[in-house]
């Protein structure tokens, strides 16, 4: 409805209506110029109302639902299914160009037009949660394995001889992927074990970069977020490291935004030394379907170079589900999740805390994981070898999804690379270990829930090795018995 429209309005239905009905709609308006105008996330959440009254604006604009678009190419915009239409709320052409991800689309202004915003936004989002010098970003319709490679794949052109990565060791198979689906030969530098945490090994970082030549490696390639009793790699003396030897660093930040602890590492990183991106998961750190990142850096170009290495248009989905979370949310709403978080980390600790002591185990001392937890699991692996996965499988038969039971001593290879100790980041931790987390959205209901199912299976297990301690006791005295007989 424009003003044309409101003053026809005006002479079936009585003026005085009308009017209020046109103010209601501009207070919709405003909103949203001010989000054009800004380029922000909203200090408070829009309504549903708000939201899907600008979408529609967005999708009118987008040439397959003009009336009277006559569409010949092979690209139209055409969907079989209303269902699927509306899901996508009628932007069906998705994001960029086949050059460019961040490309205008002559044919779709409106999905264009949320491109860009929703950049803008998930900037201020990032400046808002700690890394206030970040330059420009992306979303990229990739999970955070694809989007580190499309980092490493854009490096090759800068570095065309370098062979290797360096990689501070994290038990956890997509980042190692990624670095193996770009050609490249991965060079893993084991952690330090320092009281209960392991932490980078700094001085074989450097070793490795004399060993190897500057030249001959890509990158090193850093992580923030990780399963405690990792911590993050200490990224400021690594980004130090790159400066003084001009190496790229890539940092993987999974569901590190979440995080102020994370942020600030990259922004102090940056700020003393090198960082050239930083990648994020989107379902990890708001709360949407999985199958979007951000990709971030402090060199806008840089950023521009990565966004012209993807092939071809993408999905305009992770995009508008991101949008769509922060409009709803708000800056403040965003904020108030991170706080939330933070208190249910405490939670989290002080009852995986008592648990572990009333089982006679203990909460491993983690300071500088500012997400995730472990608690020890000596004395279940005294009564039983198998008592420790068995715990695992217990939790998820009983709906305990998240928590993870790292055994002693396994191996897994992962093209061609053999990692002894898998899950535990080390080749020998000293103990077998079950890991939790606060990550966003988890509720107080959530970790009751999950030490009270936590503790009944550590009971059950408990029973049962005793049971078999003692039947393995009478045994020998049933076979003495027999013999005399």
């Amino acid at each position: 409805m424009n003003s044309e429209n409101f003053s026809l309005s005006e002479k079936i239905v009585s003026t005085s209506y009308i009017r209020q009905g046109r103010e209601a709609r501009r207070s919709h308006e405003q909103l949203i110029r001010h989000l054009l105008e800004q380029g922000k996330c909203p200090e408070e959440g829009w309504s549903e109302s708000t939201i899907e009254l600008f979408l529609n604006e967005l999708a009118v604009m987008d040439s397959n639902n003009f009336l009277g678009n006559c569409g010949v190419g092979e690209r139209e915009g055409r969907v079989a299914s209303s269902l699927v239409a509306r899901r996508h709320y009628r932007l069906i052409h998705g994001i960029g160009r086949s050059g460019d991800i961040a490309a205008i689309q002559p044919k779709a202004a409106g999905s264009s037009l949320l491109n860009k915003l929703t950049n803008s936004v998930v900037l201020d989002i990032l400046k808002l949660s700690g890394v206030r010098s970040v330059a420009s970003c992306f979303v990229v319709p990739m999970a955070t394995g694809m989007s580190l490679t499309l980092c490493f794949l854009t490096l090759r052109h800068r570095r065309p001889k370098a062979r290797y990565i360096i990689w501070p060791r994290i038990d956890q198979k997509s980042c190692f992927k990624a670095m193996i689906t770009a050609g490249f030969e991965p060079v893993v530098v084991e952690n330090v074990l320092e009281g209960d945490e392991l932490r980078t090994d700094l001085e074989a970082v450097e070793c490795k970069i004399k060993e190897l030549g500057a030249e001959n490696i890509l990158c090193v390639h850093s992580t923030t977020s990780c399963f405690a009793p990792r911590v993050p790699d200490r990224l400021e003396e690594l980004a130090a490291l790159c400066a003084k030897h001009n190496i790229p660093h890539i940092v993987n930040n999974a569901y590190g935004v979440q995080s102020s602890k994370c942020m600030h590492l990259i922004q102090q990183g940056a700020r003393i030394g090198r960082i050239d991106a930083f990648v994020q998961s989107l379902d990890k750190n708001f709360m949407v379907p999985v199958g979007g990142a951000i990709i971030a850096g402090f060199d806008e170009s840089f950023i521009q170079e990565i966004s012209k290495m993807y092939p071809g248009r993408a999905s305009a989905s992770p995009s508008l589900d991101v949008l769509i979370t922060l409009l709803t949310l708000g800056a403040s709403g965003y904020k108030k999740l991170l706080s939330d978080r933070k208190e249910m980390y405490l939670f989290l600790a002080q009852e995986l805390k008592s648990l572990a002591s009333a089982h006679r185990e203990r909460l491993l001392h983690t300071p500088h994981n500012p997400i995730s937890l472990a608690m020890s699991l000596d004395g279940l692996q005294a009564d039983s070898d198998k008592a420790v996965t068995q715990l695992g499988s217990m939790l998820f038969t009983r709906q305990v999804s998240g928590a993870r039971v790292i055994p002693l001593g396994k191996e897994q290879t992962i093209s061609g690379h053999t990692f002894r100790g898998f899950m535990s980041h080390s080749e020998a931790y000293p103990c077998p270990y079950l890991n939790a987390a606060s990550a966003v959205g988890i509720t107080r209901e959530d970790v009751t829930l999950c030490i009270k199912r936590l503790d009944k299976c550590l009971k059950t297990l408990k029973k049962e090795g005793n049971a078999a301690k003692n039947i393995s006791a009478v045994l020998p005295l049933c076979q003495e018995e027999t013999t005399e007989e």
